[in-house]
């Protein structure tokens, strides 16, 4: 699993072109797998939202600007991402660790974490975190990066771990950070394990949507009534 000082370095250092980087890496493409989140967030209609590993704000902005009524905050661990995300509009944010978040049990209705998991040193600790933060019932989605399967598998390792290096060089003069990208999707749990893993938990109904045939994955379950450990953490 990825050391945190190493990530929260790499991000700290690429916040200025995130943005741009992710928009151009992905072909655009990750502005429509965020569509697909606000499709299920639709259906969820919560009150409170929990956007974690927010970043420069991509996912909760647009969450905001698609549904006003919803008092969404957004969580990361690194300032400069969300000093841009400040920038660009988002009010509610707050500096915190994933695995240590400072708000009390059942705050929220909903916790999306977009491209965030993956990054996390411990994935069960921070998923544990999250559902401990979610009233009973109350949904999480996780967006992130998997690996096709089939014929295209081949052609995009090639174009995770030759071409996007160098492009990511070129647009954010860190081709390192976008290397460690490539690792870091291969290394993270498939549909069957991350399923495993919200059941061990403490969530319930796992479904996976997968887009653009794999390149990524949209997972959503709930939170179940069990609780997994008596913990109330005061923000």
């Amino acid at each position: 699993m990825p050391d945190s000082g190493y990530v929260h370095s790499l991000f700290s250092s690429i916040a200025e072109r995130y943005v741009l980087a992710n928009h151009v890496l992905s072909l655009g493409m990750d502005i429509l797998w965020r569509l697909r989140v606000l499709e299920c967030i639709s259906e969820w209609k919560p009150v409170h939202l929990l956007d974690v590993a927010t970043g420069t704000g991509d996912l909760a902005l647009s969450i905001k600007r698609e549904f006003p009524e919803i008092d969404v905050v957004g969580t990361d661990f690194c300032e400069s991402m969300l000093q841009i995300a400040r920038r660009r509009g988002l009010e509610q944010t707050i500096c915190a660790d994933a695995m240590q978040l400072p708000f009390k049990d059942g705050s929220f209705d909903v916790l999306t974490v977009a491209f965030g998991l993956r990054n996390m040193e411990n994935y069960a600790a921070a998923l544990r975190e999250f559902r401990r933060v979610l009233s009973p019932g109350g949904h999480l989605l996780i967006l992130d990066f998997s690996m096709p399967q089939g014929i295209v598998l081949e052609a995009y390792r090639l174009y995770l771990h030759r071409i996007l290096p160098l492009m990511a060089g070129w647009l954010t003069s860190r081709k390192g950070a976008y290397a460690y990208l490539g690792r870091s999707i291969e290394q993270f749990p498939r549909e069957g394990k991350m399923f495993q893993l919200l059941r061990s938990t403490g969530y319930s109904n796992p479904i996976s949507l997968s887009l653009c045939g794999g390149i990524a994955v949209i997972y959503t379950a709930e939170q179940s009534c069990k609780s997994t450990r008596p913990s109330l953490r005061v923000g």
